[in-house]
């Protein structure tokens, strides 16, 4: 198995006082704000042809 990316800070406060939880898999706790948070990988995003990139400017 093999270790996942750790985040460098809190999403909430900013802190970087984090421990892995014992709750859930990517669970992770501030010690600063005393708040839990849980990290997942959702998925990849789809590329869209270059046709169909926004291009700057007015029509």
């Amino acid at each position: 198995m093999s270790e996942r990316a750790a985040p460098f800070y809190c999403p909430y406060c900013g802190d970087e006082d984090l421990r892995p939880s014992e709750e859930a898999s990517g669970a992770w706790e501030c010690r600063a704000c005393s708040r839990a948070f849980q990290l997942s990988f959702l998925g990849l995003l789809a590329r869209r042809p270059a046709a169909e990139t926004p291009q700057g400017g007015a029509s």
